[in-house]
């Protein structure tokens, strides 16, 4: 099993010492990777499940973040959970991932996308929200196409994007994987059709959970789907397991202090 950490700015503040230390330790200690979450803007009304954001949390850029962690690091991965596609121009965005992962020395391995649940964000980024679903199949498609160009250039006609002999340089180190974020079959579909990986939300029964993620892997047909989870900080060795036995094969957790980060790594012998 592959241990990652989250952290939020709208939880933890935009103190970059802080975030630099959390950053560092979390590497200190043996985790894989770093996740941020992503919201380009918040509204009066906007909410999470049935609970109303205030609307003056800190959402910082991610890649922004990531880029400022990757220079205060030196193997932790970096990772979204999730970035909202949907609002991203891929011919931008490619370059931004791009250039992140060779500053990092190929560290911008946990990408994940997913299509965002607030209609007004939508309609400030430009995007109908009743089509974010198709522009983030296209994005992808867009994004792999970009990263796979040589100096002829590549071609795309689609419809949201179209180009005729693009070069996007830099590219990557290495292929960029792209998982998929979501909490429904739409996601599952979407993560055995373009993903590299699942990775649902929380909200789901187990019955529901259990039919996603065999929806993704019959989809793709593929043995090497990741399936990555959010978990909780008192994981035990047995509840590990259980993960495991599910398929599951990395856990994000969100220790919220220095020290509850060392002590879950030494739970789990991660810096052993």
């Amino acid at each position: 099993m592959k241990f990652a950490v989250s952290y939020s700015t709208p939880f933890y503040g935009m103190d970059p010492d802080k975030l630099v230390g959390y950053a560092q330790r979390a590497e200190a200690c043996g985790f894989e990777g770093l996740y941020v979450p992503e919201h380009v803007t918040l509204y009066r009304g906007a909410t999470f499940g049935s609970v109303e954001m205030p609307t003056t949390l800190p959402y910082a850029d991610p890649l922004d973040l990531l880029a400022f962690v990757a220079a205060a690091t030196e193997r932790l991965l970096l990772g979204t959970a999730v970035l909202l596609l949907p609002y991203h121009h891929p011919v931008v965005l490619a370059k931004r991932l791009a250039t992140i992962d060779g500053l990092s020395k190929g560290r911008m391995r946990l990408l994940s996308v997913g299509l965002g649940s607030l209609p007004g964000e939508a309609e400030a980024m430009g995007v109908d929200f009743s089509t974010r679903g198709r522009r983030t199949d296209e994005a992808i498609d867009v994004l792999r196409l970009l990263w796979s160009g040589d100096a002829d250039g590549v071609s795309h006609t689609g419809e949201f994007f179209a180009f005729e002999g693009l070069c996007s340089f830099p590219q990557p180190l290495a292929p960029l994987p792209i998982h998929i974020g979501g909490s429904s079959r739409a996601a599952a579909r979407r993560a055995g059709l373009r993903g590299d990986g699942y990775f649902p939300g929380g909200a789901l029964l187990p019955a529901e959970r259990t039919a996603q993620w065999d929806l993704a892997r019959t989809t793709s047909g593929r043995d090497d789907l990741e399936y990555t989870r959010w978990a909780s900080t008192d994981l035990t060795p047995q509840s590990v397991a259980a993960y495991e036995a599910q398929g599951v094969t990395r856990l994000v957790v969100s220790p919220p202090t220095l020290d509850d980060l060392s002590a879950f790594a030494e739970r789990f012998g991660l810096n052993a």
